[in-house]
């Protein structure tokens, strides 16, 4: 009795341990128009703008949705000593995330933003990385990250200050008892190199999306990629936008299809699997579980514009989890 007391002790106070994410801090403004193409000098047509202030991005994303979900979250990361830093740390703080270690940077460069331009069917999107770009082994406190149980890891191409210390950062964490998942986003310069391969052998969960395994994996089929990056990983997980995901785990497949309805945008909804995906996984949760999560913390997300603010209202999270 003394021996399984003494375990169930153990699995709540690791249950109570925080969650590290660090990766790239920004935000998200968005513009609604009817342009079909940019072109240099030309005007763009606005319908409607959603400026109720900018919505979180990047990494931020997947802290404060876990945060919604109910993990304790702490996250890092480097952000300008202006305005735009300060309400990303404000939305932060807001959703119960632990923002304290975030390096406020002074000097020129300021934090990132995205301006997203939606048309009907498609948008742009604009980044200026700012702070993010130069985020470095000194923006990060070792032993506080040491003292979580899962550590994750947004945006890997836009870290170019970081990208070269990763590897290492990945071993020591290991080194202290951390499981590890990693979501590369999008490369902007479309190489899809930096010693990435070196790196997914450190991690335990992989979460790319379709396009970018194909890109990783150097292939156009998908099927192709699972096989190559499932050697590479303990876990895959592929996101399928409608079609759901898949987790490969060594010969074994799942997948769970995407939940049905009409999105308002889908900016930020990877990110949100991410954390419906992680909320169950470090819960000790079957596979099916977590994917089933994810889809649904990605499906949550698109029924507001920006990646957290469906999260950040409480009462419509709440319905929208419960009815499905």
């Amino acid at each position: 009795m003394t021996d399984a007391r003494n375990l169930a002790k153990l699995v709540g106070r690791l249950r109570g341990k925080r969650v590290g994410v660090a990766g790239d801090l920004m935000l998200d403004r968005y513009v609604w128009g009817s342009a079909t193409r940019l072109s240099p000098e030309a005007a763009v047509p606005v319908v409607d703008l959603v400026s109720e202030t900018s919505c979180l991005g990047g990494a931020g994303n997947v802290a404060a949705n876990l945060a919604a979900l109910g993990a304790r979250v702490g996250f890092q990361s480097r952000i300008g000593d202006d305005p735009l830093g300060q309400i990303a740390i404000d939305r932060l703080q807001q959703g119960g995330v632990d923002a304290s270690l975030v390096r406020r940077a002074p000097g020129t460069t300021t934090t990132g933003i995205t301006v997203i331009l939606h048309h009907e069917a498609w948008r742009n999107i604009l980044t200026y990385s700012g702070t993010i770009a130069e985020t470095s082994w000194q923006d990060l406190d070792l032993n506080y990250l040491a003292d979580s149980r899962h550590f994750h890891f947004s945006s890997y191409y836009l870290q170019k200050g970081l990208m070269p210390r990763v590897a290492e950062l990945f071993q020591y964490l290991k080194s202290k008892g951390l499981t590890i998942s990693l979501d590369t986003n999008d490369d902007p310069d479309d190489l899809w190199e930096g010693g990435l391969q070196d790196v997914l052998r450190l991690v335990d969960v992989f979460l790319p999306n379709e396009r970018e395994a194909c890109k990783i994996a150097g292939t156009q089929d998908v099927e192709a990629a699972v096989r190559t990056l499932s050697e590479l990983v303990p876990l895959l997980v592929v996101k399928l936008g409608p079609e759901g995901a898949i987790a490969q785990r060594g010969k074994d497949r799942f997948h769970s299809p995407a939940q049905t309805l009409v999105p308002v945008d889908t900016v930020g909804a990877g990110d949100s699997f991410d954390a419906g995906f992680l909320h169950q996984y470090i819960a000790g949760s079957d596979l099916p579980t977590c994917l089933a999560s994810g889809n649904l913390a990605g499906a949550l997300s698109t029924t507001r514009p920006g990646g957290t603010e469906a999260f950040r209202d409480a009462a419509h999270r709440e319905q929208f989890l419960g009815k499905r």
